[in-house]
This record gives structure tokens, sequence and C-alpha cells, in this order.
């Protein structure tokens, strides 16, 4: 019986340790708009569950990890420019010693490609990190495949 016991405790509490790792504060949604014949918008945009942020995607060295996008290279469009973001929240974090830039809520990133063909599908994935006011998650990577038509 003593068996059994410690054999379901040891069961339940590595459950438990296993749900908490699956913690995913941020919910990821992707959409297009042609802008013209040649010319699209991609909009990435993340959902931050509440006392989470997210950070910047300019972030300099020595701070957290900050937010980025890899698009592979494509017959189908090229890249216009860098990925944009609106203006971040700006605050100094005793834990990195330095301003950083993060967002809360909401927050839509902003990619401009030019269409070598009428209609394609723009695929890449975006590595980020969030923190509350107690622990950062690790990095996590995050691959998308957006439809433009």
């Amino acid at each position: 019986m003593r068996k059994t016991t410690l054999i379901l405790s040891l069961v339940f509490f590595s459950s438990l340790g296993a749900f908490a790792q699956l913690e995913n504060p941020v919910s990821w949604s992707y959409a297009a708009k042609k802008t013209s014949a040649t010319e699209a918008t991609v909009y990435i945009k993340a959902t931050i569950e509440d006392n989470w942020h997210l950070y910047s995607q300019n972030i300099k060295p020595g701070g957290p990890n900050k937010t980025q996008f890899t698009f592979p290279k494509s017959k189908e469009y090229t890249l216009v420019g860098k990925t944009i973001e609106p203006k971040p929240i700006t605050k100094y974090e005793n834990v990195f010693k330095m301003e950083v830039g993060y967002f809360q809520d909401q927050v839509v990133f902003q990619q401009k490609i030019k269409l070598n063909k009428p209609s394609t599908t723009v695929k890449g994935s975006v590595n980020f990190q969030v923190c509350d006011d107690k622990s950062c998650l690790p990095p996590t990577d995050v691959a998308f495949s957006i439809p433009v038509k």
C-alpha cells in the first residue's frame, strides 16, 4: 500500500510540474492585406495575458531576449524594410540594470513585402521572451504561415 501511495504521489507531482512548464501567456494571430497589385503588408499580432509583457525588437545587449522575426528567402516575395512595431512602453528594470522596451495586452508588428506573384504564403518564425513581475519564461520560437491573396 505504501508503494502504491508513493508512486501515485510521484505521478501527481510530476504531472503538476509538466503543466507548469506549459504556461503560454502569449497567443499569436496573423493577417495580410494587399496594398497594391505588387505590394502587401503582413500583420503579426501578439495577445499577451494580464501581468505579462513581451519585449521589443530593439533591446540593447545585456538585457532580456528581444523579439526577433525570421523570414526565409523566397522567390515569391521580397521583404521591404524591417519588421516595424509601435512605440513600446519603456521602463528601467533593476534585474537588467537598464531601460527596456516592452508591450502589454497586445501588439501588432508589420512587415511590408513586394509580391513577385499575385498570391503567395509568407512563412517565418518569431523568437520571443515574456516576463511578469516575478519571473521570465525561456525564449520561445513560433512558426507562422500567412496567406496573401
